[in-house]
């Protein structure tokens, strides 16, 4: 955690003794009546008390703790996620069997399964499963396949992860990426390279679209078997996918490119972290210093300072005995004491969940404002990113955005600008947006391309396209000179904001000024223009983007033709969508099966019997080309794309196996 609150005199005074805190916080806690940030640190305090615990030489203040008329279900749960080990976690779940009014909630019993998974306690984890799902526990609904195959997998249990998707499969046509995510990541991490690559390929024939994880994991796999040039030449290609390059993908290739000393593509990786806006983890830090330490200092200062820990932060320190504090001065039992000398020094940084904070937060009021100036927190820029992307609402992140700038040591940067902008965008708070672009402007910092990108983006699904334009015409004061590629994603985020707000001339005004500049929209934006326009049985619209496409010199790709022959068959234009589909067979196409019946199915609404005759002649003809599902997304990727970075995937590991037969030969 980066920044957590400092000593006072409510958490933690140096040299109290551990019944002393205890007392204080049956105390503190015992008004019925405090606002959620109060009721926020009051179990933050106690959850502090449970880590040192779990950490000490005694059960005893385990079980005294966890009989506490105030633990419930939150303080447990992440106390349960911070336990120093499986062991300690499982003995403090049998402790609990000593208070009778606790019972478990979904939180606490998935908090154990990710333990029992972690520790490998697979038996165990099976049987807490079944219990769960036969509702041995009140008010705690079934655990659901992504679950099941999450804690699998983290176990490392290859058979029962497949053998649950397996089951998921039969009963649903398509599941999520996230399930090949984790089926694709733990073949990957068994050393079964081929089943990985194939689990990818099945994404894109199921007609799923990879996210960015999909790509983390692809990106890992190919770092840890040797071949990070393989993951560099993927991770080059998601921008123009329309997939946000995350953090974890820039960690472990920089840390790949360090160990292999190649450090001019660590600098070059950290320069893309800027323009990503992408705040570095702290990973990165030995990294960091060894870049430093070699003369790469352009930023690196900045970076390596904002990742050192914070002097201001303190420690919950102390001394833990077991003497009762009691007023009549009276020690414990024998068997409860501890001697001066095995006394444990425990030293932990402060609990915080700042998502839990975010929540208490949300009613922006004088009572809940003073609670958290109370608890003198630490606030860096790391905390306070969290912070405002936790927040449910824009105004109550533009509440504590203000708020937090008046805090003693603490200072925005672009970081924490750049997340309170595009969440006020989100929200179609465009005075925010307006007001924090000022400033920047008049200070001169230039925000990050992405977040001009996501600017854009999220102006769509808030519906306000003036303020997009705005933004899109600025962009060059605001981020500074943009290269030829991410300004036709810019482009194309901006013709996807206006055909959301159904701003049709102002769509094709755009569409010419592109062309004009020599930047054409590539093939997934006219897909995305041509489905979009295709809802609102728009056919002039959709008949002119096609007709765009060919003046630009660009062959429709497959999935294009199957957007417009959905199109014209939605509309009850069958005969438009016969023509597509010769088009599309002349060129050495097909539709996929569903594209292919629905076109029969529409012929023959229209009494054009003949007609579907000869699609399902033609079909025939080419029926081992006829694939199953059609790949391409709208706006984002097409099938080409797809393919290509199929094919890289599938041959950093059938070269090596291709090599290392003829080895084997010779």
């Amino acid at each position: 955690m980066s920044a957590l609150y400092m000593n006072s005199g409510r958490f933690f005074p140096s040299g109290c003794t551990f019944s002393s805190l205890y007392i204080q916080i049956q105390s503190f806690c015992s008004t019925r009546k405090v606002n959620k940030v109060k009721l926020y640190f009051q179990r933050a305090n106690l959850i502090d008390l449970l880590r040192l615990a779990l950490r000490s030489s005694s059960d005893g203040s385990v079980v005294r703790l966890l009989n506490s008329r105030d633990l419930d279900s939150f303080v447990v749960a992440n106390v349960l996620r911070s336990a120093p080990s499986p062991e300690s976690a499982l003995s403090m779940i049998e402790m609990l069997k000593t208070n009778p009014h606790f019972k478990h909630t979904q939180n606490t019993l998935y908090a154990l399964a990710k333990i029992l998974a972690k520790s490998g306690q697979v038996g165990k984890l099976r049987g807490l499963v079944n219990a769960i799902n036969l509702g041995k526990f009140d008010n705690v609904r079934r655990v659901s396949t992504m679950d099941q195959m999450r804690w699998y997998g983290v176990a490392g249990e290859v058979d029962e992860v497949v053998g649950v998707w397996d089951e998921w499969k039969a009963v649903q046509k398509r599941t999520c990426t996230e399930a090949y995510n984790i089926v694709m990541g733990l073949y990957a991490n068994k050393g079964k390279d081929l089943e990985a690559v194939n689990v990818f390929r099945s994404i894109v024939d199921d007609g799923a679209l990879p996210n960015p994880r999909t790509y983390t994991v692809m990106i890992e796999h190919l770092i840890d078997s040797g071949k990070l040039d393989r993951g560099l030449d993927v991770f080059r290609m998601l921008p123009l996918m329309r997939v946000k390059r995350t953090l974890r993908q820039y960690s472990v290739l920089v840390e790949a490119a360090a160990g292999d000393d190649r450090l001019d593509i660590v600098q070059t990786l950290l320069d893309e972290m800027r323009v990503d806006g992408v705040l570095p983890g702290r990973a990165m830090q030995l990294t960091l210093q060894r870049m430093h330490q070699a003369g790469y200092v352009d930023w690196t200062d900045e970076l390596v300072q904002n990742m050192l820990p914070n002097e201001r932060i303190k420690n919950v320190a102390y001394s833990i005995d077991y003497t009762d504090d009691d007023d009549d001065g009276e020690e414990e039992d024998d068997a409860n004491c501890i001697s001066e000398e095995s006394i444990d020094s425990v030293h932990l940084k402060p609990w915080l969940d700042p998502s839990a904070l975010a929540r208490a937060l949300e009613h922006w009021g004088n009572e809940e404002v003073s609670a958290l100036e109370d608890a003198k927190i630490v606030w860096t820029t790391r905390l306070v990113c969290k912070m405002i992307r936790s927040f449910k609402k824009a105004e109550t992140a533009w509440n504590f955005f203000c708020w937090v700038s008046y805090q003693p040591g603490f200072t925005h940067d672009i970081y924490s600008i750049s997340r309170m902008i595009t969440k006020a965008s989100r929200d179609g708070c465009v005075h925010i947006v307006d007001q924090l672009l000022s400033k920047i402007q008049r200070e001169g910092i230039r925000l990050s391309f992405s977040t001009v990108r996501l600017i854009v983006d999220f102006y769509g699904i808030s519906h306000c396209a003036d303020a997009a334009l705005r933004v899109f015409r600025s962009c060059k004061e605001i981020c500074g000179p943009i290269p030829k590629t991410n300004l036709l994603v810019l482009y194309s985020s901006l013709l996807r904001t206006l055909a959301k707000c159904k701003m049709t001339s102002d769509t094709f005004d755009i569409l010419e000024e592109m062309i004009l500049l020599g930047t054409f929209p590539d093939i997934q934006t006219f897909s995305g223009l041509i489905h979009h326009f295709a809802l609102q049985e728009d056919i002039k619209t959709v008949q002119r983007l096609f007709g765009m496409v060919r003046q630009c010199g660009m062959e429709p790709d497959t999935y294009m033709y199957k957007v417009l022959i959905h199109v014209y068959c939605k509309c009850k234009r069958a005969a438009l969508a016969q023509r597509v589909f010769e088009d599309m067979s002349n060129s050495g196409l097909m539709p996929d099966n569903d594209t292919k019946d629905l076109l029969v199915k529409s012929l023959w609404k229209e009494g054009k019997l003949r007609e579907a005759a000869a699609v399902e002649e033609r079909s025939e003809e080419l029926n081992g080309i006829v694939p199953a599902v059609v790949t391409g997304h709208l706006f984002t990727v097409n099938s080409e794309e797809l393919m290509r970075i199929y094919e890289l995937y599938l041959g950093s590991f059938t070269i090596n196996e291709e090599s290392a037969c003829k080895s084997n030969a010779i």
